[in-house]
């Protein structure tokens, strides 16, 4: 059919995560249990840290924006797919679908480039304790975490760009349960070359480059933890670093697996699982992993609660 002849699809049918209609429930009860828990671990260790002076430091500073990032990312996949749950519609209009995707891409680039960030954070930290706070001063702490923001947003617009000259005719049903890239190229009726190679391009740099650097500092910390002498500092130097570790295993191990393993080994169900472990899984874990292996975000954190019960009414 000539291209001319053909109609874009003005809208998408989200098939979700099961196409089972007596699954729905137990998935509604269970993604709003995680998206509740998300949302109040997330804004607790915003609150935490915002109101302890004691945690006005680097470390914290990047802390509480990776925790805003993953409260958006979350917010922006999730609740879509509880509202289609709820009322039974797995549609979502063309324009709508673009911008899911837009956020979508904006918060999971500025998770991954936060995530290696925190890394060299405590690369210097530990290989350079002594010019520690000359190097991580608040102007590169600042254009540390603003840089990703601009960065991010030029990205996810280019990507934008690139899907909206696509045209999606035929079928329109994405076996997905929000508006991912990989999936909505395999239904445009278009040449998606340079789409695809676009992807290749990003994932390169945003996940593929900080992976790498994130790898880079990590040798270097072990190889200055190994230099020092006792045990019992040695323990300390690897506690400070396992809650980042934790989180950097369950956001690129998935991320790699869905952008840069070849298309043979994917399937939608890999995809799918993937996706759950970085818009849900992850954003609701990373509270829990930081707060409970922190012993001064744990005393923040206490210390927010009894603020608020002693003053409420």
């Amino acid at each position: 059919m000539e291209l001319q002849n053909q109609t874009s699809a003005t809208e998408f049918i989200l098939l979700g995560l099961s196409e089972k209609p007596e699954h729905e429930p137990v998935l509604f009860s269970l993604f709003l249990c995680m998206y509740v828990i998300t949302v109040v671990g997330n804004l607790l260790i915003i609150l935490a840290i915002s109101s302890d002076s004691h945690l006005h430091t680097p470390m914290y500073f990047f802390l509480a924006n990776l925790s805003l990032v993953d409260l958006c990312l979350a917010t922006n996949t999730v609740p879509k797919m509880l509202v289609n749950i709820q009322t039974r519609s797995k549609s979502i209009s063309y324009s709508c679908c673009l911008t899911q995707m837009y956020f979508f891409h904006f918060f999971g680039i500025m998770d991954s480039v936060l995530i290696a960030v925190m890394a060299y954070d405590r690369f210097v930290a530990i290989c350079h304790p002594l010019h520690y706070s000359t190097i991580m001063s608040p102007c590169l702490c600042g254009l540390l975490v603003g840089g990703p923001w601009v960065y991010s947003c030029f990205i996810s617009l280019t990507h934008i760009l690139f899907m909206a000259r696509l045209v999606f005719c035929g079928n329109n049903e994405l076996p997905h349960y929000f508006c991912d890239l990989t999936p909505l190229l395999r239904l445009s009726c278009t040449d998606t070359t340079v789409n695809r190679l676009f992807v290749l391009i990003v994932a390169g740099m945003v996940i593929a480059t900080p992976f790498v650097c994130i790898l880079a500092s990590y040798a270097r910390i072990i190889v200055a933890i190994m230099k020092v002498p006792s045990a019992g500092g040695r323990k300390k130097a690897f506690s400070t670093c396992s809650s980042h570790l934790s989180v950097v295993v369950l956001f690129y191990g998935t991320t790699i697996g869905v952008y840069l393993c070849p298309s043979s080994v994917r399937t939608a169900v890999k995809e799918k699982a993937s996706a759950v472990m970085y818009t849900a899984v992850t954003p609701m874990l990373n509270p829990f992993i930081y707060s409970l292996r922190n012993r001064d975000l744990k005393g923040a954190l206490r210390k927010f609660i009894n603020r608020k019960i002693s003053t409420s009414p």
